[in-house]
């Protein structure tokens, strides 16, 4: 149809989408077997993209070539062998339900544009709080991932428990908590003398006898204490700051509670995760990432706060267009609980694959990367030269080379060697970070593609490589005879 050139045929959509369907299946048939990561030439690559709009249609089959370097020029994020940062999941259910959202294009940010689907989108959030143990009635919104997640988060605990002029408010979070709460509460205006750290124990656990008396003396001195963020599973080692007693002295003191949870709250899907996350439903806003912990696209965050109301009146606004649009029974209007109007209809990306593959694929999936944790650490710590920082208390393994006779930035440089040689294998791909001012190298199996031979194999290639890395650090053996 020369005279509507934006609308394919249903011959023509189908070709398109049958050619994106095989492309996609290609990509996820040889995954186990694409490198964990391949940045080579992957600037000329990038470069190639730098070129003005085309004026004229290009082939999809063309766009499809063009595309399959750039994907490959990359991370692997997908694979087996991503045990760096916190793997992302990219469910191949998630993924249609994606396609189908948008192409039917709906609108859930008003629950009276699409009242049906605003309900799916609000059952998908009450699915996750009940897991996470909330109350009935705990509100919630999905978000683009934990950083705005958090933002919204001290947003509302701002309004809920400080007056307009906020400037003496003080929040309360440990060295181990993710950079994104700091960066949150600048942007939400306070000061950086408000932001108030910590100490941790030796798990790297915010202190609560810390927490109560710097609570006490900052009240003291004048200031305002409203917040504390607790760590469900940090970023560095997986650590799980005890819920039960900082739910109990913020009680005390009038604090909101917020966990961060981004990481570690759906390890509560299994029974082990549950008991180490005692305490998490009560705190009063959770934040969660099911495009980790649920295996999701890249994109799938959540936020949950006890307290509809709050959240509600952290995000207030009259708008006169849209008062012909009145919120639907069952369902709330998203755009009252959140910063954003219009976005996309995450909610079927989350509930789809649920109501499809079922909780109990899940919280199978969930109960093995724990497993598999926990043999990654059962075999690396019988190394020599391997100082393990942590036994693991959710799925990642954080460890760094012992110092024994050399210095610490002589231990520190073969940890990084250690991982770059067995990074270089593209097998598997290790992260590290830094601990204690140490180099430390982390293995996070979170991938709903990750069993035990890549984990096994990981192992394996880190004994091999320490191994040749000790040899190296004691020099050649001497002569015989």
């Amino acid at each position: 149809m020369p005279d509507r050139p934006l609308e394919p045929t249903g011959d023509e959509l189908r070709r398109l989408c049958d050619a994106a369907v095989a492309y996609v299946v290609r990509h996820i048939d040889t995954l186990p077997d694409q490198p964990s990561f391949d940045t080579d030439a992957a600037a000329e690559v990038a470069a190639s993209f730098r070129e003005p709009p085309p004026e004229s249609a290009t082939s999809f089959d063309a766009i499809l070539a063009r595309l399959d370097p750039a994907v490959r020029r990359s991370f692997t994020t997908a694979g087996p062998g991503y045990l760096a940062y916190v793997p992302g999941g990219g469910l191949p259910a998630a993924a249609i339900a994606d396609f189908i959202a948008c192409a039917v294009n709906r609108f859930v940010g008003v629950a009276a544009a699409a009242p049906a689907l605003a309900a799916l989108e609000a059952t998908a959030i009450d699915w996750m709080a009940g897991l996470m143990g909330c109350p009935p009635g705990t509100a919630g919104i999905l978000t683009s991932g934990g950083s705005i997640s958090n933002l919204t988060a001290l947003v509302t605990a701002r309004v809920a428990r400080l007056p307009e002029d906020f400037l003496a408010g003080t929040l309360y979070l440990s060295d181990e908590t993710h950079h994104s709460v700091s960066r949150a509460a600048r942007l939400a205006g306070f000061p950086e003398r408000a932001v108030r750290r910590v100490p941790v124990d030796a798990r790297l656990r915010l202190r609560p006898a810390s927490l109560e008396a710097m609570v006490r003396e900052d009240a003291a001195k004048g200031a305002r204490p409203f917040l504390v963020i607790a760590n469900a599973g940090t970023t560095n080692t997986g650590a799980i700051d005890p819920l039960p007693e900082i739910l109990a002295i913020a009680r005390a003191h009038g604090l909101w509670v917020h966990a961060d949870a981004a990481y570690g709250g759906f390890f509560r899907l299994v029974g082990e995760g549950a008991r180490r996350l005692e305490g998490l439903g009560e705190c009063d806003s959770i934040t969660l990432d099911p495009h980790k912990g649920m295996f999701l696209p890249y994109g799938t965050g959540c936020l949950l706060v006890r307290d509809a109301a709050a959240l509600r009146a952290a995000h207030r606004g009259e708008a006169g267009y849209l008062q012909d649009l009145h919120g639907a029974a069952g369902a709330p209007d998203f755009h009252a609980l959140s910063s954003e109007l219009s976005r996309d209809f995450r909610g079927l990306r989350v509930w789809l694959p649920i109501v499809l593959h079922g909780l109990a694929a899940f919280r199978e999936q969930i109960a093995e990367k724990l497993a598999l944790a926990r043999s990654a650490w059962e075999r690396l710590r019988r190394l020599p030269m391997i100082d393990m920082v942590d036994e693991p208390q959710l799925s990642i393994v954080a460890f760094r080379w012992r110092a024994g006779a050399a210095s610490a930035g002589d231990a520190d440089a073969l940890a990084a060697e250690l991982m770059r040689r067995v990074n270089a294998r593209r097998r598997v791909f290790l992260s590290s970070t830094v601990v204690g001012g140490r180099f430390v190298v982390r293995l996070c199996v979170l991938s709903f593609r990750t069993h035990a031979d890549r984990v096994d194999e990981a192992v394996d290639a880190i004994a091999e490589e320490a191994g040749a890395l000790a040899g190296l650090r004691r020099g050649p053996a001497p002569p015989s005879g």
